[in-house]
C-alpha cells in the first residue's frame, strides 16, 4: 500500500518542556481533583446510607441500590457487547484490498490514523453506549421489581381474557425490553455500517458493487433483528389497545378499546405482525441469497401495509360504520369502560339515592320538627380551619419564632362526656424568619424545634368570636393532658438542625421563667462523632463549618428530611403521598398521620386522570402541596397509612388496604417495611380518617361515572361538575369539608367528608356526596350520593351565596359591621347538610377589624329551602329564626361573657352613635399600644373594641325599620 504519510517534514522546532517540579505539581493537583470528585460522589452515597439506617429502613436503600446496579450492569453490558461484537464483526469481514478510488483514498488516512488505537477506540465506543444504556435501564427499577414480584389482580379484561396484572406489571416491562431492543438494533446497525464503510465493505461513490457480500449478509441480519422486533411490537400493540387513551366526547381521559379498535385496529395489528415476521425471514435469507431484492420488496410491502391496513382501513371503518350509528356501536365498549373505571377508582359500590331536596314544612309542628332535627342531624363546624389560622397565629403564637400552618386540620377528640368532638388543631412549629438574630448557630443549633399543639372546638366559639380553645398557651395546657410537646419534625420544618451536643437549644420562653434550655435526647438523626460523617455532611450540605465547628461534639446528631411528606416518600419511594399530613396527640406523643397511595397507569379500560389537576381546589394554591402534580394514573388505592413522630421522626408504615395487589407486589419487593393492619393501636385508629386527595379524585370521576347506563353516558346529559368555591374569587373548585352529620339512611351522626355537585354548566344543585371518614366505623369508606331532581331545581352553593349577598337585611347588617372600625368581612366554609328532605346551608361570617389582623366569628348565615336566609349572632339563634321558632328581629343572643366588664350590655341610655364612638376610641388605643409594645394594653383595647362593636350591632337592630325605610329606602343608616 503506498505511503500516505503526508510528504517530507520541515525543520523541527523544539518546544520547551515543563520542569519536573511543575509536572509533579500538576500531577498532584490532578490527583487531588480526582480524589475530591470521588469524595463528593462518596458523600452523597454515604449520607443517604446513614440517613436510611437512622430511620431503620436500610433495606429500602440496599434493595433499590442493588436493583439499580444490577440493571445498570446487565443492560449496559448487553448493549456494549452487542455494539462491540458488531463493530468487531464488521472489521473482521472487511475486504482484503480496498478499491483505489478517490473515496477510498480519502478514507485511507482515517484508517491509518485509527490503526494504532483500534482496540482503545472499540473500548471507548462500547463503554459510552454501555454507560448510557445502563443509566437508562437503572431508571426502570420500579418496572423490574413489579414484573418480578407481580401479584395477580384476580380480574380479567373482557377482550383478551388476561389478568389485570399483565397490563399493570408485565406489559410495561415488555415494552421497555422492546424499546431497549430497538435502540440496540439501531446502534448496532449504525456502528456496523460505519465500520464497513470505513474499511471498504460499503461504498457510496466508488464504481461497481455498493456492498461486499459479507457486508450485505451482516447488515441484513441486523435489519432482520430490527424487523423481528417490529413484529413483536405489532403483537404487543394488540394488548396495548386495552390501555390506550383515545377521545370520546362524553368522557375525559377515555381509555380502552372502542368499536374501531376491536374491529379494525386489532385485526390490522395481527395482519401486520405476520407481514413483519415474513419480512424478517426475507432479511435473514439474504445470508444465502446475497441480494437485497426480496428484503427490500418485503420491507416496502410492510410499510405500505402499515399505511393501508393500520391507518386507512380503521379510518374507513370509523367514517362509514361507526359515525352513522356511533351510540349503538360504542355502547358495549362504553359499558366495559364504565365498569373498569368504577372498579379502578374504588367507586363501584357508590350508593346513589334519589333525594327531593325541596321539602316545605306545612305547619308549625313540622317546622318545630325541622328545628329539632337541625340539632341532631349534624354538628355544624362553624370554625373554618381555612380562615382561623391568623387567630391561632396572633393569640397562640406567643413568640415570633413560632408559626401555624395557613390551613389548620380537622380531627376528633373526646369531650368531657366522652363523646367525639370535631376539633380544629395546629402545631406551633418553628419559624426561623421570626428569629431576631440570624446566624449559623441560631439557625441550626439554638432554634431547633416548635413547641406544643393548639386546638379549639369546631362547633362552638368563645366570647367575642374567638376560637374556643381546648388546648392552648405555652407550654400547652388543656384536654390533651401531659405529652411530649417538642416538635422537631413538621410540615414547616425544612432546615437541618444539629442537636444533642455541647451547644444547648432554646426549648421555650415564658414571661415567668424566661428562656428554658434543652438538649435533645432522642435517637433520631445521624451521629456526627465520626469525622468521616462530619466531612461527608460538610460536602453534602455545602457547609464547611460542620467539619470544624466547636459547637459539634460528642452526642451531636444532625436532623434533616424533617417534613412528614419527605420522610414517608424517602422510605417508601413507590408510594404517592397525600397533600395533607395532619397531626394528632396520641398516647403522650404528637404523631403526624400521612395517607399514601398505590397507583398504576395500566388498568385496562379504566379512564386516566392527572392527579395534580384533579386534586387542585381553592385551598391548594400556595397553601397545600398537591399530590403527584403530573402523575397520570387510572388506578388508585389508599393502601398505606403512615405515621411520623414529631419528636424522634420515626416512620411507621401500616397496611391499610389488605386486598390491593399493587401493595402486595411492593411488599414482596420490600419485605418487612410495611406492618400489618392489626398493628395499628386503637388510639391511633380513632384519629385516622378518609383522605382528601383520594376523595377529590373520586368525586371528579363521579361527575361522569355516576352514570352506569351506556346510552345515557354517551349523551352526557347527566354529567355533573364540581362547583367553584363561592366564598372566594379564586375561580377554583370548592374543597371537600370534614363534618359530623347523619345521612338520610343513617341513625346517628358520623364523621364524614362531604362535597356538592352541580349539573354541567348550571348552578343549581345536582347531587350531594359524603363518605364515611371515621376509620373505626364499620361503614368506613362507604360513599353515599344523594341525587337531586332536575325538573324541580334546588339552589346550589353559588346560588345560595348570591341569596345571602343580595338579601337587603343581611346586606344592611354586614355593611354596619364593615363600617365599624373599617373592618372586613370574611366568609367561612359554606356547609351543606341534607335534612328531612331538604337542604340546610350554614356559613360562618368572620370580621377582621382594622385594629386586629385576625378574624373573629361574629355572625352565622343559615338558609333552608325557600325560607328567607337569616343572619344570626350564633347558630342556635339563626336556626330558631329560619324555622319560625323565633320571629326575625326579636332580639339577639349574645355569646357568654368571660366575667369582665366587656361582656355587659350597654346602659339603657346608650345610643348607636355612642357605641360607634367607643369602638373608634378602642381602635385608636389599640393602635397606640401596639406601636409602644404594650401588649397588655393592646389586649384590653381589643376587648373594648369587641364589646363596642357588639353594642353597635344590637343598637342598629333595634332601630325601627319604618323610620329607615321612609328616609333611605330601607337600607338603614346613621
Amino acid at each position: 500500500m503506498p505511503d500516505r504519510g503526508g510528504g517530507p517534514t520541515g525543520p523541527r522546532i523544539r518546544v520547551g518542556r515543563p520542569s519536573r517540579r511543575i509536572r509533579t505539581l500538576l500531577m498532584t493537583l490532578g490527583v487531588l481533583a480526582v480524589l475530591a470528585m470521588l469524595f463528593v460522589m462518596f458523600s452523597g452515597f454515604w449520607t443517604d446510607w446513614l440517613w436510611f439506617r437512622s430511620v431503620h429502613y436500610s433495606s429500602v436503600f440496599t434493595t433499590t441500590l442493588l436493583t439499580k446496579i444490577g440493571l445498570f450492569l446487565a443492560f449496559g453490558a448487553l448493549m456494549a457487547a452487542a455494539v462491540g461484537i458488531n463493530i468487531w464483526l464488521a472489521h473482521r469481514l472487511r475486504p482484503p484490498l480496498s478499491a483505489m478510488s478517490m473515496e477510498q483514498q480519502s478514507l485511507d488516512r482515517y484508517r491509518m490514523g485509527l490503526a494504532p488505537y483500534k482496540k482503545w477506540a472499540l473500548l471507548a465506543v462500547t463503554a459510552v453506549v454501555g454507560l448510557i444504556a445502563g443509566a437508562s435501564a437503572s431508571g426502570q427499577w420500579r418496572t423490574w421489581l413489579q414484573w418480578v414480584n407481580g401479584v395477580p389482580f384476580g380480574q380479567k379484561d373482557p377482550q383478551f381474557g388476561k389478568d389485570v396484572a399483565f397490563y399493570a406489571f408485565d406489559l410495561p416491562w415488555y415494552r421497555f425490553l422492546l424499546s431497549f431492543g430497538f435502540a440496540c438494533a439501531v446502534l448496532c446497525l449504525i456502528a456496523a455500517a460505519l465500520t464497513h464503510y470505513l474499511y471498504g465493505g460499503l461504498r457510496v461513490t466508488s464504481p461497481g458493487s455498493r456492498a461486499t457480500a459479507a457486508a450485505t449478509g451482516h447488515l441484513s441480519v441486523v435489519l432482520g433483528v430490527f424487523v423481528s422486533l417490529k413484529a413483536v411490537a405489532y403483537w404487543l400493540d394488540r394488548y396495548g389497545l386495552a390501555v390506550k387513551s383515545s377521545g370520546l366526547k362524553s368522557a375525559d381521559g377515555w381509555t380502552g378499546l372502542r368499536y374501531v379498535d376491536a374491529n379494525a385496529y386489532l385485526p390490522a395489528k395481527t395482519i401486520l405482525f405476520f407481514i413483519a415476521a415474513i419480512c424478517a425471514v426475507l432479511f435473514f435469507a439474504t445470508l444465502w441469497r446475497r441480494t437485497w431484492q426480496l428484503p427490500v420488496i418485503g420491507f416496502g410491502l410492510m410499510v405500505l401495509s402499515a399505511v393501508l391496513i393500520g391507518g386507512l382501513y380503521p379510518a374507513i371503518v370509523q367514517k362509514f360504520q361507526v359515525q352513522p350509528n356511533e351510540q349503538a356501536k360504542e355502547a358495549p365498549y362504553i359499558k366495559q369502560n364504565i365498569e373498569a373505571t368504577r372498579d379502578a377508582y374504588d367507586i363501584k359500590g357508590v350508593d346513589v339515592q334519589g333525594y327531593d331536596g325541596n321539602y316545605k314544612p306545612k305547619n308549625d309542628t313540622e317546622r318545630e320538627k325541622l328545628r329539632d332535627a337541625a340539632d341532631t342531624t349534624a354538628s355544624v363546624r362553624l370554625l373554618d380551619p381555612n380562615v382561623v389560622s391568623p387567630s391561632f397565629q396572633q393569640r397562640q403564637q406567643v413568640r415570633s419564632y413560632y408559626q401555624f400552618p395557613s390551613t389548620l386540620d380537622v380531627d376528633r377528640y373526646k369531650d368531657k362526656d366522652g363523646k367525639d368532638q370535631d376539633t380544629v388543631i395546629g402545631l406551633r412549629e418553628l419559624n426561623l424568619n421570626g428569629v431576631s438574630e440570624r446566624n449559623w448557630i441560631n439557625d441550626h443549633f439554638k432554634y431547633t424545634h416548635g413547641f406544643g399543639a393548639v386546638a379549639a372546638k369546631g362547633t362552638t366559639f368563645a366570647e367575642g368570636g374567638e376560637p374556643a380553645y381546648t388546648e392552648s398557651e405555652l407550654p400547652s395546657k388543656g384536654q390533651f393532658g401531659p405529652y411530649e410537646q417538642r416538635v422537631y419534625y413538621g410540615e414547616k420544618t425544612t432546615q437541618y438542625s444539629i442537636v444533642g451536643g455541647p451547644q444547648k437549644e432554646l426549648d421555650y420562653s415564658s414571661d415567668k421563667s424566661g428562656e428554658k434550655s434543652y438538649s435533645y435526647t432522642g435517637k433520631s438523626g445521624v451521629n456526627l462523632d465520626n469525622p468521616v460523617n462530619r466531612a461527608a455532611y460538610a460536602v453534602a450540605f455545602g457547609e464547611p463549618q460542620i467539619l470544624y465547628s466547636g459547637a459539634i461534639g460528642k452526642g451531636s446528631r444532625i436532623l434533616y428530611n424533617r417534613t412528614p411528606k419527605e420522610r414517608v416518600e424517602a422510605v417508601a419511594p413507590w408510594l404517592t403521598i397525600d397533600g395533607d399530613a395532619y397531626p394528632a396527640v396520641i398516647d403522650g406523643r404528637i404523631k403526624w398521620i400521612v395517607d399514601a397511595y398505590t397507583t398504576s397507569n395500566g388498568y385496562p379500560y379504566a379512564s386516566r386522570t392527572t392527579l395534580g389537576d384533579t386534586t387542585a381546589d381553592s385551598l391548594t394554591d400556595g397553601q397545600r402541596a398537591v399530590v403527584a402534580q403530573q402523575n397520570q394514573v387510572n388506578y388508585i388505592r389508599n393502601s398505606v397509612k403512615a405515621t411520623v413522630d414529631a419528636y424522634d421522626g420515626s416512620v411507621k408504615l401500616y397496611e391499610w388496604d389488605t386486598k390491593d395487589p399493587v401493595l402486595k407486589t411492593w411488599m414482596k419487593s420490600f419485605p418487612g417495611t410495611v406492618e400489618k393492619k392489626s398493628s395499628i393501636s386503637k388510639s391511633l385508629m380513632e384519629h385516622m380518617r378518609y383522605p382528601q386527595d383520594l376523595f377529590k379524585v373520586q368525586r371528579q370521576l363521579l361527575t361522569t361515572y355516576h352514570v352506569t347506563d351506556p346510552n345515557t353516558f354517551y349523551t352526557g346529559s347527566e354529567r355533573w361538575q364540581v362547583p367553584n368555591d363561592p366564598t372566594n374569587k379564586s375561580g377554583n373548585s370548592v374543597p371537600p369539608y370534614y363534618q359530623s352529620l347523619k345521612m338520610p339512611d343513617q341513625k346517628a351522626q358520623t364523621f364524614a367528608l362531604t362535597t356538592t355537585f352541580t349539573p354541567n354548566k348550571r348552578d343549581n344543585l345536582g347531587a350531594f356526596m359524603a363518605v364515611d371518614a371515621n376509620a373505626t366505623s364499620g361503614d368506613y369508606g362507604k360513599i353515599r350520593v344523594l341525587k337531586l331532581p332536575s325538573q324541580t331545581p334546588v339552589p346550589g352553593p353559588q346560588q345560595v351565596q348570591s341569596k345571602f349577598n343580595s338579601d337587603p337585611k343581611i346586606a344592611n347588617e354586614l355593611n354596619i359591621l364593615k363600617k365599624l372600625g373599617d373592618s372586613e368581612i370574611e366568609y367561612g366554609n359554606l356547609l351543606t347538610v341534607p335534612m328531612n328532605g331538604g337542604l340546610l346551608y350554614v356559613e360562618p361570617v368572620y370580621l377582621r377589624g382594622a385594629g386586629t389582623n385576625y378574624p373573629l366569628l361574629k355572625k352565622v348565615l343559615v338558609s333552608y329551602g325557600e325560607n328567607d336566609p337569616v343572619l344570626g349572632n350564633n347558630l342556635a339563634e339563626a336556626l330558631d329564626v329560619v324555622f319560625g321558632k323565633k320571629p326575625p328581629g326579636s332580639g339577639t343572643e349574645q355569646p357568654p361573657s368571660d366575667g369582665g366588664d366587656t361582656g355587659k350590655q350597654p346602659p339603657g341610655g346608650q345610643t348607636y352613635k355612642q357605641a360607634v364612638a367607643d369602638a373608634e376610641k378602642a381602635r385608636e388605643d389599640g393602635e397606640k399600644a401596639l406601636k409602644e409594645g404594650d401588649w397588655a394594653g393592646f389586649g384590653e383595647a381589643q376587648k373594648r373594641l369587641k364589646a363596642a362593636l357588639e353594642r353597635a350591632v344590637e343598637a342598629a337592630e333595634k332601630v325601627p325599620q319604618k323610620e329607615d325605610a321612609g328616609k333611605n329606602g330601607g337600607t338603614g343608616g346613621s
